[in-house]
């Protein structure tokens, strides 16, 4: 028959859903604190056994063996030593048994204590193993309480902490209410274990879909990524790894049954189940789903989008809601664009591409003008080869040298360049006036006197100029205008004056109205001769006749 304690430590270990033998070393720690305490050196080595069967209490101590023991608690002498242990020699330390026979009251008070301390460190223990497993799923509670900035749910045999940032913004908890929450951290701390968990983690939708899809928890279809905005809409990427399956439809179920189910847990969340591509453009205009999409212009790190006009709010979104989880969900910046803003943009970098290319041919020119305003005003002429006469060939030949080009072509009489425009223009502007005059001056020379070898201007300045030029120059010259006087200002032309408006014709004196006829007037009515009044004795004398 079991003792009473032994029946007490198994009581306790139930109601503490803790294992048999844990309870024990925890009650054993205690008695050993406590028989230290009373019975004991404070700092001497001694163990408590409890034996399972009888529920027996034996105390053991570790003593040193010496020659005459001066301290019984903690030393024992030489004779002693080799009766419990025939090859005990001088400073060995044996373990003997030392139980006492009763504990005083503050030794009780000491081993409750420790007892309740150790369960407790056994008990979190307990939970800390049994919930480190578990982080990362989704567990079921209650709502115990309420505070302003968190919710504490009671998972059983433990309390987690719903802190309000991994609250759904739209939800309202009651106490009482049932959830399904995500275990988000496991930790110790001196108060015990500390669990928070989640309803707005990404992954708890994860999770969500792996309870209610088969597929996804053997694998033929994965979960790639998933973008949500809590209580309000997510989007969730799925790819198959096996050919033949329909990854979507699998996360929908018949008539979206399963999608359904998920909806009605997160109470009323919309969710997009898109499918994934190893593409970016393709994945991107999934992404942008239930949106049209026309084109898409990866760049750096920011993908270009180009959607219809009529199309360009909804794939925008509710306050950008709609591209905003695209870019969480693809890991790529998203830029929006209209059909028409985009074309608009094409023609604008058309026009400044031209323009580019554009430059260096500029450049190219200015320099070729640039060198040609260098030039001198009369470049050198080429002389155009003319053939020899027959003199200078039967000398050639009588001489027996070799003939050349350059003894065969003879340089005829050099003819003056015809300038273009525009080198007339940049001579003129260089050479000035003066130079003009000069070469006026040869021309006319050259009609006077038929000579034609004058051609340069160099060779002008030493001619005398004939007294008939000199008047036909004067004759010739403009006269200057004079400049007006500063106190005289031109008179300002007249401004035109406005026609005048045609007059209004005079409005047409509508005839008068007749007179209406006086209407005659009432006769006056004639006046009554007024009855003479009869004193108070004439009345009463005719009341009595």
């Amino acid at each position: 028959m079991k003792s009473e304690f032994l029946l007490a430590i198994t009581q306790l270990s139930a109601e503490k859903n803790l294992p048999r033998e844990v309870v024990l070393g925890a009650v054993e720690a205690a008695l050993a604190s406590a028989y230290r305490k009373d019975s004991f050196v404070p700092n001497q080595d001694i163990s408590v056994k409890i034996d399972s069967a009888t529920g027996k209490v034996k105390v053991w101590a570790k003593k040193t063996v010496v020659e005459v023991s001066s301290d019984s608690r903690c030393e024992i002498s030489l004779d002693e030593a080799h009766g419990i242990n025939s090859d005990a020699q001088l400073g060995d330390i044996i373990e003997v048994e030392a139980t006492p026979h009763n504990a005083g009251r503050i030794a009780a008070q000491t081993a409750k204590q420790v007892i309740l301390q150790r369960l407790h460190e056994a008990e979190h223990s307990a939970i800390l193993g049994e919930y480190a497993g578990k982080e990362g799923d989704i567990i079921t509670g209650l709502v115990r309480r309420i505070e302003p900035k968190q919710v504490f749910v009671d998972l059983g045999r433990a309390e987690a902490v719903l802190p309000a940032e991994q609250q759904v913004p739209i939800e309202k908890y009651r106490i009482g209410q049932r959830l399904r929450v995500y275990l988000l951290e496991v930790s110790r701390t001196t108060r015990g274990p500390r669990m928070v968990v989640s309803r707005s983690h990404p992954d708890m939708l994860r999770r969500l879909f792996e309870l209610e899809v088969p597929e996804v928890v053997n694998g033929i279809v994965e979960i790639k990524a998933v973008a949500r905005e809590a209580g309000f809409r997510s989007k969730v990427a799925v790819a198959a790894n096996q050919e033949g399956v329909d990854p979507v439809g699998c996360c929908v179920g018949l008539r979206g049954i399963r999608i359904q189910n998920i909806v009605n847990e997160l109470n009323g969340e919309k969710i997009d189940v898109v499918t994934w591509s190893p593409d970016v453009s393709a994945f991107i205009t999934n992404a942008l789903s239930p949106a049209q999409v026309l084109d898409v212009v990866l760049g750096d790190e920011v993908a270009t989008v180009v959607v219809p006009d009529r199309q360009l709010s909804l794939a925008i979104g509710k306050e950008g809601q709609n591209v905003r989880l695209a870019a969480k969900l693809s890991g790529w910046r998203i830029d929006i664009r209209s059909a028409s803003e985009a074309e608009a943009e094409r023609l604008v970098r058309a026009e400044t591409e031209k323009v580019v290319e554009a430059e260096p041919v500029a450049a190219e020119e200015e320099k070729v003008a640039a060198v040609g305003e260098e030039l001198p005003a009369e470049a050198p002429t080429v002389a155009e080869p003319v053939l020899a006469s027959g003199k200078t060939a039967e000398t050639a030949t009588a001489k027996g040298e070799l003939r050349f080009a350059e003894d065969i072509l003879v340089p005829p009489t050099v003819k003056p360049e015809v300038k273009s425009r525009k080198k007339r223009k940049a001579g003129r502007a260089k050479t000035g006036a003066v130079d003009g005059i000069k070469i006026k001056l040869v021309r006319q020379a050259k009609m006077l006197e038929g000579d034609e070898e004058l051609e340069e201007i160099e060779d002008i300045e030493g001619i005398e100029q004939p007294e008939e030029l000199k008047k036909r120059e004067k004759s010739e010259k403009p006269e200057k205008p004079e400049k007006p006087k500063k106190s005289e200002k031109p008179e300002k032309p007249e401004k035109p004056k406005k026609p005048e408006k045609p007059k209004k014709p005079k409005k047409v004196e509508r005839p008068e109205k007749p007179e209406k006829p006086e209407k005659p007037k009432k006769a006056k009515k004639v006046e009554k001769p007024k009855k003479p009044k009869k004193s108070k004795k004439a009345k009463k004398v005719e009341k009595i006749e």
